[in-house]
């Protein structure tokens, strides 16, 4: 059985007692979120042995969004080291380390692997689900936001029940710094992207040109997920395509199971 422990600004994870520790996740998530958002996506995880911590990321008006975008990433880069360090272990940080950000957290964490100079946190893959385009959400009302965001409506509920999560933050825009970046990331790092096919919010043409221009991506795409897609009602299959590239990144990014003949 796995443990939660949360905190007022991260939620951590544990895996279950008596299992090896296969690897740890860092999750980033997007605008309006909070570390209960991804309480579903982290237990999930964890019961597969992997470590998982969710973090806040810095909003508008907290001291990051404050200056500009470099100053910005300056500060995101310094709590995902401190995220790193708080989800070590006795023998160090479990390997791989995987840095998963949703929606603004994919753009954050896609622009600070683009940057030249060294970050203090160096992951051995990330995962950028619903990666947004350049234009903002058009929502007025939060049942618009909802249908947006998810289908699904146990996370429906989630989101409406948390009174921490900040309606209306869709139609915040992204810094189009910290979006181009993204875009024009020629990172090495290992990456799966995964987007919904039916995300409102999502450069579809965008997200392909990126992935064929990194040296090792995936893109994923979800049939009928909206932009949540971590948490829409095809959730447990994109949790199994999140194991997949976790287990593929332990064994070298070679695919440990390969189709050699299907009917379908």
């Amino acid at each position: 059985m796995t443990t939660t422990i949360r905190h007022p600004d991260h939620a951590d994870h544990f895996t279950p007692e008596g299992l090896l520790t296969r690897g740890t996740v860092i999750v980033v998530p997007g605008r309006g979120e909070t570390p209960a958002t991804y309480a579903r996506f982290g237990r999930r995880l964890a019961a597969d042995a992997y470590r998982v911590r969710v973090v806040d990321l810095p909003r508008s008006g907290d001291e990051a969004e404050t200056g500009s975008a470099a100053d910005s990433l300056d500060a995101f880069a310094a709590r995902l080291e401190e995220a790193v360090e708080g989800a070590s272990g006795p023998d160090g940080v479990a390997r791989p380390l995987v840095v998963v950000g949703s929606d603004a957290g994919a753009a954050a964490v896609a622009a600070l692997l683009a940057r030249d100079r060294g970050n203090a946190v160096r992951p051995d893959g990330v995962i950028l689900a619903g990666l947004p385009g350049t234009a903002a959400g058009a929502v007025e009302t939060w049942d618009e936001e909802l249908d947006s965001r998810t289908s699904c409506p146990t996370h429906r509920g989630v989101l409406t029940n948390d009174a921490q999560v900040r309606r209306g933050s869709l139609s915040e825009p992204v810094p189009d710094a910290v979006l181009n970046a993204a875009y024009e990331s020629a990172s090495s790092v290992p990456a799966l992207l995964l987007v919904g096919d039916a995300d409102p919010l999502a450069d579809r043409e965008g997200l392909a040109r990126t992935a064929t221009s990194l040296p090792r991506a995936r893109l994923s795409v979800v049939r009928g997920a909206h932009h949540d897609v971590l948490n829409d009602v095809q959730h447990r299959s994109v949790a199994a395509e999140v194991v997949t590239f976790l287990e593929t990144l332990r064994d070298g990014l070679v695919p440990l199971i390969a189709v050699e003949s299907s009917a379908w």
